[in-house]
């Protein structure tokens, strides 16, 4: 167990604790025995029940800061490992960086600050240039957790962008990732697909404004349409209103593209006034094509597919080697017998066989109400039960979600709609297409919204 006075590698004193998360994550203020200058060092414990991504997101974090040079983004200094014996009954990986004096926005807010107009257009620039800088690197780097605990208020009123734990740098995104990253009511919709681009970071500074000006955390303002309803809570501006729900517009092609346009329009102070109609969510429309059915009320939003596809062969790989090895050997042994009567009952074998890997109408019902989400899976399908661990019945706590989001189902080209709750990720529907895919996220992510304000 790490504590307070412990020296790491001969040379970092641990001090104080900043912050843990359940996921074995800590970070400490130390002092660099070495330099004398106080420092901070991030710690992710490495333990069996810890999910691969988080190494993955910690390795990278260390890899995009050593190459970062700007005067607003604390300096890389050091990484190392801990074994057992040093970090005690488990192993440590550590991130040294520089310290930043000053509050997080966050504290300031919980302190119950309220920041003017000016103060959040000084804030909006100066993280705009620190965007600027990061999004036109060669790949460009996206932070991809912009929120008011990460951005720190120096002793001068310099605004610091920390914490680059879901950072992503490569060069275009035109995927689907797997590791879901970002926070409710900051993030936007996109990145919970993982598809997060320049404009996702853009739309989580939006969000963040949003926070400074209302002293109220996006997720728990009213929403329309999926927009963050704030222009009755602030006198500010219209141009500066404008400004900021272009900056959340759910739609990517209706916000600003880059930070640089994000800078210049703010300066200018020329935004036009957003139209009060209704945005066009044409991109989470429900496809013509598709057998889905929602019906929605005020207590419930219901989900029902009557035919759900799943190729089981396509899951577990082995099967299909089975199925072949078990051809082979049967077609050998039916022409050295020259049995006619085998050949027959194994072309039989053959097709139920096949039947039985690629598993079809299989009825799916999801019932969300103002508490849980229930999915209940049927199939007649006897193979799907001996591989059951995806059949039967589910029940989530909507209280406890943090994301819904589209994965991409490999060879089949085709989407799952997930949500991930307590850490687990749980799979909704497969065999989607993307257009599907899109508008079955969009419309449980707006009925959690809706019990987030309702």
């Amino acid at each position: 167990m790490l504590q307070a006075e412990q020296v790491l590698q001969e040379r970092y004193q641990l001090q104080r604790q900043l912050g843990r998360t359940a996921a074995g994550r800590q970070t400490w203020l130390a002092l660099d025995l070495l330099s004398n200058q106080q420092v901070i060092v991030k710690l992710l414990a490495f333990n069996p029940q810890m999910e691969w991504d988080e190494l993955k997101l910690f390795e990278r974090e260390a890899q995009v800061l050593q190459a970062l040079d700007h005067p607003r983004i604390p300096c890389y200094r050091d990484s190392f490992s801990l074994d057992q014996q040093t970090g005690g009954e488990i192993s440590w990986f550590g991130l040294v960086q520089d310290y930043i004096p000053g509050f997080s926005l966050q504290e300031l807010l919980e302190r119950g600050k309220r920041f003017t107009e000016k103060q959040v257009r000084e804030i909006a620039t100066q993280v705009l240039n620190i965007l600027i800088y990061l999004h036109e690197l060669s790949p460009p780097v996206l932070h991809r957790d912009i929120k008011p605990s990460n951005l720190i208020l120096g002793e001068y009123q310099q605004v610091y962008l920390v914490d680059f734990g879901a950072v992503q740098a490569q060069a275009a995104v035109t995927g689907v990732s797997f590791t879901v990253v970002g926070t409710s009511g900051y993030a936007p919709l996109e990145q919970f697909w993982g598809r997060a681009v320049a404009a996702s970071d853009l739309y989580a500074l939006g969000a963040t404004l949003i926070h400074l000006l209302t002293g109220v955390a996006p997720a728990d303002l009213p929403q329309k349409d999926s927009r963050i309803q704030f222009r009755d809570l602030v006198s500010l501006n219209l141009s500066l209103v404008s400004w900021i729900e272009t900056m959340t517009e759910i739609a990517i092609e209706k916000r600003y593209t880059t930070a640089r346009k994000a800078l210049a329009a703010l300066e200018s102070g020329l935004v036009k006034p957003t139209t009060t109609e209704t945005p066009n969510l044409s991109i989470f429309s429900k496809p013509a094509d598709t057998s889905i059915q929602i019906n929605r009320s005020v207590d419930k939003l219901l989900i029902y597919s009557p035919s759900t596809y799943l190729d089981l062969g396509e899951k577990y790989p082995v099967l299909h080697l089975v199925a072949r090895v078990c051809l082979v050997c049967g077609l050998l042994l039916s022409f050295a017998t020259r049995s006619l009567l085998l050949l027959i009952i194994l072309i039989f074998l053959i097709r139920f066989a096949c039947e039985s890997l690629t598993i079809a109408k299989t009825a799916i019902t999801i019932c969300l109400d103002r508490k849980y989400l229930e999915v209940t899976k049927e199939t007649n399908n006897w193979l799907a039960y001996t591989f059951g661990e995806e059949y039967g019945q589910i029940r989530i706590d909507l209280t406890k979600t943090q994301a819904v989001f589209l994965s991409q189902e490999g060879k089949l080209k085709t989407y799952t709609a997930n949500i991930q709750a307590e850490g687990h990720i749980y799979p909704l529907l497969r065999g989607l297409s993307e257009g599907e895919g899109a508008w079955l996220v969009a419309e449980i992510q707006d009925w959690l919204n809706y019990l987030r304000t309702g």
